[in-house]
């Protein structure tokens, strides 16, 4: 898929954490949700079609859910796949 690729780095409400992932993995644009140990307690893969789509997945969803005290937004550049590399590098 072209377009905007981001990790959302969330940091939760303990208790609230599993809830939470739950409930972003049901909103459009967010493809997977993964709960994860260190300074963060949950990153989430966004893809959006542009950047204004992917302001309002993050800022009007995302950042409004009960329980989220912080987030940190990665966006990505390029988006490399296993199947993109073996052709890059003919490994076929």
């Amino acid at each position: 898929m072209s377009g905007v690729h981001a990790l959302v780095l969330i940091k939760a409400e303990p208790d609230l954490v599993n809830e939470l992932a739950e409930q972003l993995v049901d909103i459009p644009g967010i493809h997977e949700v993964f709960s994860v140990a260190g300074r963060w307690d949950l990153v989430a893969i966004v893809r959006a079609r542009e950047n204004d789509e992917l302001a309002d997945i993050i800022s009007a969803r995302v950042r409004k859910l009960r329980g989220i005290h912080s987030t940190e937004t990665l966006i990505a550049f390029r988006v490399f796949t296993k199947a993109q590399l073996s052709k890059m590098l003919d490994l076929d």
